[in-house]
């Protein structure tokens, strides 16, 4: 007997339980039953019945062949492709641009090292499925570093083509800098420099990252890690008219990056305007007597605009934050506590009886190896002899720095019908956003730090790489705003504000997450990379049935992964 499919015109084709039989010589055929109407199912239980196959109780059967984490990678290749990152790769080799993604990717889901990436993607050793999504099938640890070097090659027409998307002329743009440290020796860029994380003793390199207004990442540039902060600037300037060709643009900076010799020497034959903050002495300088800074100014107001002969030209806006002045001057006191408890033990040293520190030379490296320790040197008068220290401290030099504490002001060259006063503020705090890119990707969310490649252009390409997940994640943050800590309604808070100046507070729906630890539709709120860990328990599963061919079967999501999916404008597919 078997299970026959006859044609039947336009109809569906009908489905006969036949059985052959001798007539003879003959080999004739006759139907036994008509089974148009059974189920799919019950048809092939049927002629699996017919075959002689074992029929054993529903899930007995059942093999899961393989399972692999699938939901992050679902979530960040979905939105990969929904904010067509995929389209800013160049498309010369369609395998190489595929792999550069998932390198992307794999930064953003599992920052690990290029060979642990390469087994990552494997179809015989994945950790994810992102390799079987992207059907990359065997991948090397080779076939990796050549797509690395060939993404840091196509730096430059990547970069312009962000800038397309998010620059204008007229734009706001944010720049900032950071360092981080090399394991090894070998790298040319790497060189002794001041480390801001803290690693004395390791070679650096110096980061230079472009941003728009809203903190999406634009460019990134490495330097050698003992360049200077304001030297990296000319680059930017560079990179802004020639290859972006942009000839309006407000660069943002701080006071040591934005300097006045940068400004004269780069920006201002460049054609660019600029937004920065003044350093404390030039403060101290508009603050003097007779000077156009006076404290009665904030009587009434926390900002106000002045004048000075010394910035022709320029608008200057000086701001005073209470909240501020209170943090610094809590600050102080607690480094000239601390100075001074140093001092008086070293004193203690100079005039013991036994074993005293004696000679003038010996004592007053000590003394500066203390006052050096917190910059404490300008708070205190010392007197210092072969055989004695004393000490007080400067309270005239401490009441005129207190006299500005919590008072910043911002330097532009922007007309104010171009920048009020309120939006030049915003502005310039808007360099919080460059900051948070650089917490993203030195720790814990993409792991830049700390750098393992030896050769320059590989460095180079590896920073772009993070740069490139961090453009994702800053995309996919915006999306799941409301299901993480972040806060996802800015614009109210920033209505509540009574003034740029004040400290920035968190929206009402910010503060209730953060109160409850619950989103508004009541599931648990989450940070970036704990959600990315939740959506990884959405496995992509290889199921068979009996000796049949393997197929591909979702788990159910959560509630959690469906509200997180549709933020996203996704669907759980295979």
């Amino acid at each position: 007997m078997y299970v026959a499919v006859v044609p039947n015109r336009g109809s569906a084709p009908a489905l006969l339980l036949r059985e052959s039989y001798r007539d003879g010589t003959k080999v004739k055929n006759r139907t036994l039953k008509n089974l148009s109407d059974w189920p799919a199912e019950r048809i092939e239980l049927l002629r699996a019945v017919l075959r002689g196959e074992a029929l054993v109780p529903a899930g007995k059967g059942l093999e899961i062949v393989r399972s692999l984490p699938h939901g992050h990678v679902l979530a960040a290749l979905g939105m990969a492709r929904r904010i067509t990152l995929d389209r800013v790769l160049p498309r010369a080799l369609e395998r190489r641009a595929r792999l550069a993604l998932a390198l992307i990717v794999a930064r953003l889901i599992e920052p690990a090292s290029k060979l642990a990436t390469a087994r990552a993607l494997d179809e015989a050793t994945a950790s994810t499925s992102l390799g079987a999504t992207l059907g990359l099938g065997r991948v090397t640890a080779k076939e990796v570093y050549a797509t690395l070097d060939w993404l840091g090659a196509a730096q430059a027409s990547i970069e312009d083509a962000l800038a397309r998307r998010h620059l204008n002329d007229g734009t706001l743009l944010l720049y900032d800098v950071t360092s981080t440290y090399l394991e090894g020796r070998c790298c040319e860029l790497a060189q002794l420099g001041y480390s801001r994380d803290k690693k004395r003793g390791k070679l650096q390199l110096i980061v230079g990252l472009l941003c728009s207004a809203e903190g999406c990442p634009i460019a990134i540039e490495v330097f050698a890690g003992n360049t200077g902060d304001p030297a990296t600037l000319g680059a930017q300037v560079d990179k802004l008219k020639r290859r972006f060709s942009l000839s309006r643009v407000v660069l943002v900076g701080d006071r040591g990056m934005i300097t006045a010799a940068r400004i004269r020497e780069d920006l201002v034959p460049a054609g660019l305007d600029w937004l920065t903050a003044l350093r404390a002495p030039a403060i101290q300088a508009l603050a003097a007597e007779g000077g156009p800074l006076q404290l009665s100014l904030f009587d009434q107001r926390d900002m106000a605009e002045i004048e000075s002969p010394d910035y022709p030209g320029e608008r200057l806006i000086v701001c005073r934050n209470p909240a501020l002045a209170e943090e610094r001057a809590r600050k102080r006191a607690e480094l000239l506590d601390a100075t001074e408890a140093d001092l008086r033990e070293l004193q203690a040293r100079v005039r013991r009886a036994k074993r005293a520190l004696r000679g003038a030379d010996q004592i007053g490296l000590a003394v500066g190896a203390v006052l050096g320790r917190r910059k404490m040197a300008k708070h205190f008068h010392i007197s210092i002899t072969d055989d004695d220290l004393s000490f007080a401290r400067d309270h005239t030099q401490i009441a005129s720095e207190a006299a500005l504490d919590g008072i910043y002001v911002l330097r532009t060259s922007v007309p104010a019908e171009d920048l009020s006063t309120a939006a030049a503020v915003s502005a310039y705090k808007g360099l919080a956003h460059a900051e948070r890119a650089f917490r993203s990707m030195k720790t814990v969310d993409l792991e830049l730090r700390p750098v393992f490649h030896w050769l320059s252009p590989r460095v180079r390409a590896h920073v772009f790489l993070c740069m490139l997940a961090y453009y994702l994640e800053w995309h996919m943050r915006r999306a799941l705003a409301p299901m993480l800590f972040d806060d996802h309604d800015r614009a109210a808070a920033e209505a509540a504000r009574a003034s740029p100046v004040a400290k920035a507070q968190p929206s009402p729906a910010a503060a209730r997450k953060a109160r409850t630890k619950q989103t508004d539709d009541g599931l648990p709120v989450h940070s970036f990379r704990t959600l990315l860990a939740d959506l990884a328990t959405l496995t992509r599963n290889t199921v068979r049935f009996g000796r049949t061919a393997g197929f591909p079967l979702l788990a159910r999501p959560t509630n959690v992964q469906s509200r997180a999916l549709d933020l996203l404008g996704l669907h759980p597919a295979l």
